[in-house]
């Protein structure tokens, strides 16, 4: 059996920084994207965001490109989340940020993904993990 520990960071956000996210339906989009991500054959650790943008902490098998497992995420979340809600004009933006994170950084990694809402509402969070553009 293939060993491989592999942490990444991603951060990819609604298109042009729009607050397309619901708060009636995030916990569906983060559920699905988790339910992706296990498909591909990735490890979800953490999921979470804001109105106009969102955090993964993901582990991706070596077997698998990331731009392709990212590519898969965001195209099938976007299609999904049109199909159930095509009034929302639903988008992400091309581009996203990625970081690889330690062994012994991760669980300080996936507390900041799971704070989100709260970082954000008290100004504590890291500007270089909030920082995505078009």
């Amino acid at each position: 059996m293939l060993y491989w520990r592999l942490y990444y960071h991603v951060i990819w956000s609604t298109k042009d920084r729009r607050s397309l996210i619901e708060p009636a339906w995030e916990k569906s989009l983060y559920s699905y994207l988790g339910a992706k991500a296990q498909a591909l054959g990735c490890i979800p650790h953490a999921i979470n965001g804001t109105a106009n943008h969102l955090h993964l902490v993901l582990s991706i098998p070596p077997r698998l490109a990331i731009a392709a497992a990212i590519g898969q995420l965001k195209s099938a979340s976007s299609y999904r989340l049109n199909g159930e809600h095509p009034e929302s004009g639903f988008a992400w933006q091309t581009e996203y940020n990625i970081f690889t994170v330690s062994e012994s950084g991760l669980e300080r990694v996936v507390g900041y993904v799971k704070a989100q809402k709260q970082h954000h509402a008290q100004g504590t969070v890291i500007p270089g993990f909030e920082l995505t553009r078009e």
